[in-house]
């Protein structure tokens, strides 16, 4: 599958200390410890609707890590999937009347533009669930050959089952107890009722063929993978196990990113699949959580559409820390837009502060869990001495502005 263009990444001096970000199995901040190549995986989109916030929120956060780890002098391999066949393409396809492929390479293709928008860095490796389906049948036999995984009873709907108890650490991920689990897995795409399971958490990795869907063949009879199934090949084929970050939002802790976890790790019989797990905060609208039920999505398109600068869509993104879930008012997004007006006309000012102490500044706080309020805060004091003529420095202002593209991905002046 065709990623998005690249945006030129400027040169900056120097560098900054070693990256250290939050890991939700061991719930705390720890380094992230790359070799020459730093490897990350973030699940994607199931592409039947438009980029929202949400969306951003997450994918914002990946790019600083993919930045930092970049401008530490690691090669970044990052690896992104798009889930585009499942249940919620369907339904949608059918609600509005459109043939479900169309439907996804549509929302796939605004996605695309969205993140080329946002200044975010394209993965290296964007595959789609159906390119994939080859991988997917590979795996789902070798866990069926290992033991790990069982066919249903039901001559109708052969479906294959991933075991909970595949692995000993199965739950060291999330680290929830078994009422969370059954709870999450029955609000996130689970079917805990399916009748012949073993065990209600037992997790689908075949679904057999049904009348009305797509399916392909494979030595368990026709049929399509199942959700976490896909990112376990997809990140392992690409990857290998123990890939230094897995990422999404947190409300992937539970069921998704547990399971491919344990999927990966039943496969190779490694005690982790990554060795990190990082999530993402929700965002929520004016004081209410932001879901597709409540009908009050903020979408990137449609703030572009409405002539919104995506320097400051990102910035407002940036101004709450990553894990912090937040809310999106017009409050923030003004303060993002007066933050980037102020800090394009210090950077176009003939002279400033001295850039260096600012953007190790800058580096010190991103390596710190990507705490972004302080790395603003730092810039918006630089700006605040620029004001008031404080520093002499003709160099300055051109080297803060390309220290704030390269880092923070907000483009200041055209390059």
């Amino acid at each position: 599958m065709q990623s998005w263009p690249d945006p030129a990444l400027p040169a900056v001096p120097g560098t900054g200390p070693a990256l250290r970000l939050h890991d939700t199995s061991d719930a705390q901040v720890r380094p992230v410890s790359p070799g020459t190549t730093a490897t990350m995986y973030v699940c994607g989109i199931t592409p039947y609707d438009a980029t929202h916030l949400g969306h951003a929120a997450t994918y914002v956060t990946f790019d600083l890590v993919n930045r930092v780890l970049r401008d530490l002098g690691h090669d970044v391999h990052y690896v992104q999937n798009v889930t585009d066949v499942d249940d919620p393409l369907f339904e949608r396809a059918e609600r509005d009347g459109v043939d479900w492929q169309d439907l996804g390479a549509r929302e796939t293709q605004l996605f695309r533009d969205d993140m080329t928008a946002l200044r975010v860095l394209p993965p290296r490796d964007y595959i789609g669930a159906i390119e994939s389906v080859g991988e997917v049948i590979e795996v789902v036999g070798k866990l069926l050959a290992s033991g790990a995984a069982y066919i249903v009873d039901d001559a109708e709907f052969p479906d294959v089952y991933f075991r909970a108890d595949a692995t000993e650490q199965f739950g060291y991920e999330s680290g929830y107890d078994r009422p969370t689990m059954d709870r999450f897995f029955a609000e996130r795409g689970g079917d805990p009722d399916r009748p012949g399971k073993r065990d209600p958490l037992d997790a689908l990795l075949w679904r057999a063929a049904r009348p009305g869907e797509p399916s392909w063949e494979s030595p368990q009879g026709p049929g399509r993978p199942g959700w976490h199934i896909e990112c376990s090949a997809i990140a392992l084929n690409r990857l290998g196990i123990e890939f230094d970050i897995q990422g999404g939002g947190n409300d992937l802790i539970f069921p998704h990113h547990e399971y491919s976890a344990a999927h990966g790790e039943a496969l190779t019989g490694s005690r982790r699949f990554a060795r990190h797990y990082v999530h993402t905060g929700m965002v929520g609208l004016d004081g209410e959580k932001m879901s597709k039920s409540r009908g009050n999505l903020v979408f990137v398109s449609v703030l572009r559409r409405d002539g919104v600068d995506p320097a400051a869509i990102r910035l407002a993104l940036l101004s709450a820390h990553y894990r912090a879930d937040r809310m999106w008012t017009d409050a923030v997004l003004d303060d993002a837009r007066a933050r980037l007006r102020r800090w394009r006309s210090a950077t176009a000012a003939a002279a400033g502060p001295d850039a260096a102490a600012v953007i190790a500044r800058v580096r010190e706080h991103l390596a710190d869990d990507l705490d972004t309020p302080r790395a603003i805060a730092a810039i918006d004091g630089w700006c605040a001495d620029v004001e008031e003529g404080i520093g002499q420095s003709t160099t300055a202002p051109g080297e803060i502005a390309r220290a704030v593209d390269a880092l923070l991905g907000v483009a200041l002046h055209d390059r």
